[in-house]
C-alpha cells in the first residue's frame, strides 16, 4: 500500500486526480450531514477546495493532475451530462415550455448584465451566473466557461456562489408554497421555470407529489434542452468579437457534441431498442456528479479568498435580487 501511495505522489498527473477525487468524496460525505445537506455535495466540495487554497496553498507539485481534472473530466462530465436530457419529452410534451425557458434566458442574463453596468461588478462574474440562473446551474457555468474564455476561479466561484443561493430559493420555496394558490402541477411548473439546478428543483418539487415533481422536471428539462443553442450563439459572439479585438481563434467546444449524442441517445435509443437497468443508470448519474464535482474541485483550487472577497459580494447581492425578480416574472407568464 505504501509503494502504491508513494507511486502515486511521485506522479503530478495521478495524484492531482486522486487528491480532487478526495476533496470530492469528502464533500459527498459532508453534504450527508444535517445543514451540508442543503447545499450539496458539489457547493460542499468547492467550499473545501476553496478552504484548502487559503490555508495551505495551491498544491504546485499536483498542478497537472489538478489542471486534468479541472479540464478534461469538466468535458466528459457535461457528455454524460446529456444522459440527464430527454429531448423526446420535450419535443412531444414541452415545446410551449421552450417559449417560455428563452424568455427566461433572456430575462436572467439581460438583469445580470445590467446589473453588472449599474452597479459595476465583475463582468465576467455576472454573464457566468446569468447563464447558470437562466439554464441550469453549475453544469451551465461549466459548459460555457471555456467558450467565453472565463478564468478558472471566476468560474469556480459563481458555481459555488450559484449553488448556495440556489439551494436557499428551493428551501425557500417549499417553505412558502402552502402559502400559495397553486395547486401540485402549477407549483412543480413555476419551481421548475424558477430555480437554478435541477437538484434544486427536485428539493423544491418533492413536497408537491409524483405529478408536481414531474411538472417541476419538466419544465427545468426545457431549459437545460437550450444549453446547446445557447453555448452556439455564445460561440458565434466570441468569434465576432475576437475579429473585431484580436483575441485569437475560438475553439469550437467539440464535447457539446458529445452532450447532444448523449442525450439523443438517452431519449431515442435507451428504452427503445436497449435498456440500461435502473441501478446502472442511476449509478451512471451519480458518477458524472461526482466527476463534475471533482472538476469544480480542480477549480475551486485556483481561487483565492483573498483576491476574489470583494469581487464577489456584488455579484452574490444581485444575484439574490435578480433570483427574487425571477421567481416573480415565472409566476406570472406561467
Amino acid at each position: 500500500m505504501n509503494m502504491i501511495t508513494s507511486t502515486i505522489y511521485k506522479q503530478p498527473l495521478l495524484s492531482g486526480i486522486a487528491f480532487t477525487a478526495f476533496l470530492s468524496a469528502v464533500g459527498f460525505l459532508a453534504a450527508q450531514l444535517p445543514g451540508v445537506s442543503q447545499i450539496g455535495p458539489l457547493a460542499a466540495a468547492i467550499l473545501l477546495a476553496v478552504l484548502y487554497r487559503h490555508y495551505f496553498g495551491y498544491p504546485e507539485q499536483m498542478k497537472s493532475g489538478i489542471q486534468f481534472a479541472a479540464k478534461k473530466l469538466l468535458r466528459l462530465a457535461i457528455i454524460l451530462f446529456g444522459l440527464r436530457l430527454n429531448m423526446n419529452v420535450i419535443v412531444n410534451e414541452g415545446l410551449p415550455l421552450l417559449w417560455k425557458s428563452v424568455l427566461v434566458i433572456i430575462f436572467a442574463v439581460g438583469l445580470m448584465v445590467l446589473g453588472a453596468k449599474m452597479f459595476k461588478a465583475d463582468l465576467s462574474l455576472m454573464t457566468l451566473l446569468g447563464i447558470g440562473t437562466g439554464i441550469c446551474g453549475a453544469s451551465a457555468i461549466a459548459a460555457v466557461s471555456p467558450i467565453i474564455h472565463a478564468k478558472e476561479e471566476d468560474t469556480a466561484v459563481s458555481a459555488g456562489i450559484i449553488s448556495i443561493v440556489g439551494t436557499l430559493f428551493a428551501i425557500g420555496f417549499t417553505v412558502i408554497r402552502p402559502l400559495l394558490p397553486l395547486d401540485a402541477d402549477a407549483y412543480g411548473m413555476w419551481a421548475g421555470l424558477s430555480l437554478h439546478e435541477i437538484a434544486n428543483v427536485a428539493l423544491a418539487g418533492e413536497p408537491a407529489g409524483t405529478e408536481g415533481l414531474g411538472m417541476a422536471f419538466l419544465a427545468k428539462l426545457a431549459r437545460v434542452f437550450l444549453l446547446v443553442p445557447v453555448s452556439l450563439l455564445l460561440l458565434w459572439v466570441m468569434k465576432i468579437r475576437s475579429k473585431g479585438e484580436n483575441q485569437g481563434s475560438i475553439t469550437f467546444p467539440w464535447f457539446l457534441i458529445g452532450f447532444i449524442m448523449m442525450s439523443l441517445f438517452g431519449s431515442y435509443v435507451e428504452g427503445t431498442y436497449m435498456t440500461i437497468p435502473d441501478p446502472v443508470m442511476n449509478s451512471l448519474l451519480t458518477f458524472t456528479s461526482f466527476l463534475l464535482t471533482m472538476s469544480m474541485v480542480g477549480l475551486g483550487l485556483s481561487v483565492s479568498l483573498r483576491d476574489v472577497r470583494d469581487r464577489a459580494l456584488k455579484p452574490t447581492l444581485i444575484l439574490v435580487f435578480v433570483s427574487i425578480l425571477l421567481a416573480f416574472f415565472t409566476y406570472w407568464i406561467f
